[in-house]
């Protein structure tokens, strides 16, 4: 049996996972990692080249040794999309950053007030705004660690750094390179102009651009020895975690679409065609396979609430959970699904829709809760945070619905939400659509494994094998019954939301998030 290893650099850990030629996951292993603020330097979210690469070969090693007689004849990498590196002429890292990274705020108010309109032109040739893309984080550089900028020669994102780890030459794909601002929609490459207008250093723009899918390099003899991987192995163009994630989830024809619930929720949308939302709001990304694109949103911090809902609010059910060998948040569930849906009108406020030219969120905060113990208590408050995760999601896919033309039949939900039976259910009456829960929630590693395959020739197109490999273990239907409920629900944020985030834009209320110049 012929194995495939994919390697996956997340905003929380590393992970590595062994897939067999079938599409099964024999094995996976993860480290959990962080990233420092540099002092001096507030929202910056450096990327630990050292630290982490120690811990994802850590990965690799456990992933491997679970395997019976392994036999890696291919490795692809993902990540967390955004984040960057920077290698001199010899391809020597100098410098890198995670997702997130905010440092870049004076940047961003000086290309605004510079030309007012270039944003807006920018994300209309690129599918990206200022919030996340490189060109500030380069013009950030430029400014305040100007040797670093003056020796940087190729850039790649945090997928590719890996590749270049094991042994491959500095290259990026149209997935998660896209993610930079840097690339065209229509040519799924460097945009030479974009760059010259953003003032980018023009070098950057002769990083080679690689498909997922194609063979880039072969780990090296001194990876080999670090990593237990065959040396010669082929280490195959991956790409962004979003969109192998949505192949990964069989969402590969035009008009398909997912959910990947995690600590974000990404909502993707297939197009046929490069379009883009008139008004800026919605990002446009580059689908794994050339002749897509895809429409994103993204609702901030859905698993980031329960998991501080778990931990500050219910730390006595994790124990008992630990005592019992289940997961806290089967008895979390448990007392929400007591509670009616509608979470008795309590309205959670954190992720506003997605506004990707003028993205911020309001301050964390519940309103319209009584205080009555009978009816508000934990469970309310835990089913109240996801169905709000549901009612942003919807917000986003009608936004996406105003351009592309059409609000999803069905939908397939994946990560870590989709796990329990309660907040598929909710999202599915929110929606009022049928989901497909598929049966690898590892979803964007499956992805990279699928290219992964197509590279060595296991598979003929990366589409084919999602449509034979990707299973699905249930549908869930929509309750007709909790339709009204729910839209009442929605309609209640949609009119509560403005007046939150209008107080935060005032000081009085601090921002859950804010994109830098905003």
């Amino acid at each position: 049996m012929r194995h495939i290893l994919a390697l996956d650099a997340g905003t929380g850990s590393g992970r590595a996972v062994v897939f067999d030629e079938e599409g099964r996951e024999l094995a996976a292993a993860s480290r959990e990692w962080s990233h420092r603020e540099e002092p001096g330097f507030p929202g910056s979210m450096t990327f630990d080249r050292e630290t982490n690469w120690g811990l994802l070969v850590a990965a690799i090693r456990e992933a491997l040794s679970r395997v019976e007689r392994p036999n890696v004849v291919a490795v692809s990498t993902t990540s967390m999309r955004e984040g960057i590196a920077l290698y001199d002429e010899k391809g020597r890292e100098l410098w890198a950053c995670a997702n997130v990274d905010a440092r870049a705020v004076e940047e961003v108010r000086e290309l605004k007030a510079r030309d007012p309109e270039l944003e807006l032109w920018a994300y209309l040739r690129s599918g990206q705004t200022y919030a996340l893309g490189a060109a500030p984080r380069l013009l950030w550089l430029k400014k305040h660690q100007p040797e670093i900028y003056e020796r940087a020669r190729w850039l790649t994102m945090l997928s590719d750094w890996i590749a270049v780890r094991l042994g491959a030459p500095p290259a990026v794909d149209p997935t998660n390179g896209g993610t930079t601002g840097l690339f065209n929609l229509e040519t799924r490459r460097w945009d030479r102009e974009l760059g010259r207008r953003l003032g980018v250093k023009e070098v950057l723009f002769e990083t080679p651009v690689f498909e997922p899918g194609q063979v880039i390099g072969e780990v090296s003899a001194a990876a080999a020895r670090e990593t237990g991987l065959p040396p010669g192995t082929p280490i195959v163009m991956g790409g962004g975690d979003a969109q192998l994630g949505t192949l990964g989830l069989g969402a590969t024809g035009p008009g398909d679409a997912a959910i990947l619930g995690g600590s974000f929720w990404q909502q993707e949308v297939n197009l046929e065609r490069p379009l883009a939302d008139p008004k800026g709001r919605i990002r446009i990304n580059f689908a794994a396979q050339p002749e897509l694109w895809q429409a994103e949103a993204i609702v901030f911090f859905p698993g980031i609430a329960v998991r501080w809902f778990r931990d500050a609010m219910a730390p006595d059910l994790k124990a008992e959970a630990r005592a019992q060998g289940k997961d806290p948040y089967e008895l979390l569930e448990a007392l929400a699904e007591k509670v009616p849906p509608g979470s008795e009108g309590l309205t959670p406020i954190l992720s506003d829709a997605m506004d990707y030219l003028h993205w911020r969120h309001a301050a964390p905060s519940f309103l319209n809760f009584g205080l009555d113990p009978e009816r508000f208590h934990r469970g309310t408050f835990f089913r109240a945070l996801e169905e709000n995760a549901a009612i942003v999601t919807r917000a986003n896919l009608e936004r996406i619905a105003e351009f592309a033309g059409a609000y999803p039949e069905e939908a397939v939900f994946a990560g870590g939400a989709s796990k329990g039976r309660l907040w598929p259910q909710i999202v599915a009456d929110v929606l009022q659509i049928p989901l497909k829960i598929p049966v690898v929630k590892e979803a964007t590693a499956l992805g990279a494994a699928l290219v992964a395959g197509v590279g060595v020739g296991l598979y003929p197109d990366a589409e084919r094998a999602a449509a034979e490999l990707v299973r699905f273990e249930r549908v869930v239907e929509p309750n007709p019954e909790n339709r009204e409920v729910y839209e009442e629900a929605y309609r209640r944020w949609q009119e509560a939301y403005p007046p939150q985030l209008e107080l935060a834009d005032r000081g009085v209320t601090r921002s859950m998030w804010r994109a830098p110049g905003e």
